[in-house]
């Protein structure tokens, strides 16, 4: 435990953990609400963006009242393992900070940056054993890169997320700058193997979502030529998969953007998770 607060009548957690995937100490938050002792609450994840790190929207995501009303669980990691040892780029979006939720298989990155099979697998088991989440209930979301990851991660397991939502996500890292670097960088030049980390391509290829919720502001620098937001749409309408992907007027990338949302987010995926 690295620190505890109250917060809406419930605890907001900082802690941190050895990982296995990374090799390194991990760091996320959870945040708890207050719950009758005994009951397991479901649990909604949430994945950074570049740069950032469990703290971002832990501190000005502003989800606490709407977890505490509605019940849920909120956990938020890091976005790539961190320390002296680990490997590093000189450019923001590649290295510490930018771990994309892949498993790289590149040297030297190949080493600390499995954050595919950290998210998707140890931290769940962490948390399950840890914290009184009910498995059975989970949803995802995320921003920007981690609205990326958490794409990726509900189409890749299909079944596992009963909601699944987006902040300005990087839909398509096959079509963007950010993508294209990491990718390469990551996994290798071979571009078939980068569709598994594409929500786009995955969706193409046949995965589908069950429900899903995106807000993208129209004043985001980053729309025209890394998120691509219209490509996502095309990819839905092409597999006729519902999907509520909403622009939003005058909004930009920031957390005053996230901010803004998030509690239609929480309370749209307590709709889906206690429903």
């Amino acid at each position: 435990t690295v620190s505890t607060n109250k917060a809406h009548g419930g605890v907001q957690g900082v802690y941190s953990h050895t990982s296995a995937a990374t090799g390194t100490p991990m760091t996320f938050s959870v945040f708890v609400p207050d719950h009758t002792p005994g009951t397991r609450l479901p649990v909604l994840w949430y994945l950074s963006g570049l740069t950032c790190t469990h703290a971002n929207v832990t501190e000005k995501g502003e989800y606490r009242q709407a977890c505490a009303e509605h019940g849920i669980i909120f956990v938020a990691p890091d976005t790539s393992p961190r320390g002296d040892d680990v490997p590093d780029d000189e450019g923001y979006d590649f290295g510490k900070g930018a771990g994309f939720y892949v498993d790289a298989t590149q040297d030297p990155w190949a080493a600390n940056f499995q954050m595919r099979r950290y998210i998707e697998d140890e931290l769940p088991a962490l948390v399950a054993e840890q914290f009184p989440v009910d498995m059975a209930r989970q949803g995802i979301t995320g921003h920007s890169m981690g609205g990326h990851g958490a794409l990726t991660i509900a189409l890749r397991n299909q079944g596992r997320f009963r909601s699944v939502s987006a902040f300005a996500p990087i839909v398509s890292p096959l079509n963007c700058p950010w993508g294209e670097k990491a990718l390469t960088g990551y996994i290798g030049p071979d571009r078939a193997t980068w569709r598994e980390y594409d929500a786009c391509a995955l969706i193409d290829d046949g995965a589908r979502l069950p429900n899903l919720l995106v807000d993208q502001g129209t004043a985001d620098g980053f729309l025209a030529d890394q998120l691509k937001t219209q490509l996502l749409v095309e990819a839905a309408q092409r597999a006729d998969m519902p999907a509520l992907i909403r622009m939003q007027e005058g909004y930009d990338h920031s957390y005053y953007f996230i901010s803004t949302f998030m509690l239609e987010h929480v309370v749209w995926h307590a709709q889906r998770l206690n429903g």
